[in-house]
């Protein structure tokens, strides 16, 4: 009878000339899972640093009916929302990226993303919310974007004042 507990793991005796060596296989096997674990955490943590982009998702507008001093409303759906700190009355920003290939020198793509205007919100839910018009930047001061009014894909953030 020996003074050592029962092993769970498997061992690998070899005698050797007066003397016995003993080899545990369950180190490599520890190594291993520990490497795999390493990467398993490594991809989970990358993932998590990776910010998500809020949106305008959906737009819903009346049906204009072409009357004098008619006022068409829309509503913009987007999918941020209470979770975040959006509330009724918030101000949201948003955001439009064009995205350009400079075609001389390095043939590099550049994206701007640019602030064109702002929604305020109607109602707030947990993690989407419903917006209208408040503003939006036209004119001199505006740079060139294809569509002037807010559009499915715009990005969306909380304004905080600044």
């Amino acid at each position: 009878p020996s003074s050592h507990p029962p092993l769970d793991f498997p061992l690998h005796v070899e005698k050797h000339v007066g003397r016995t060596q003993v080899r545990h296989g369950w180190k490599m096997k520890l190594k291993v899972n520990l490497q795999f674990l390493t990467v398993l955490i490594f991809l989970f943590t990358a993932s998590m640093s990776v910010a998500k982009e809020y949106i305008i998702f959906s737009i819903v507008q009346d049906i204009p009916m072409g009357t004098e001093g008619e006022v068409v409303k829309k509503n913009y759906y987007v999918n941020i929302g209470g979770k975040q700190g959006v509330k009724e009355g918030s101000i949201l920003d948003v955001y439009r990226t064009i995205s350009r290939v400079d075609p001389y020198s390095s043939k590099q793509r550049y994206n701007y993303k640019i602030k064109i205007g702002q929604l305020k919100v109607l109602h707030s839910e947990d993690t989407a919310a419903i917006g209208i018009l408040k503003q939006i930047k036209t004119g001199e001061d505006a740079p060139l974007y294809e569509i002037d009014n807010f559009m499915i894909g715009d990005l969306v953030s909380v304004n905080t004042g600044r």
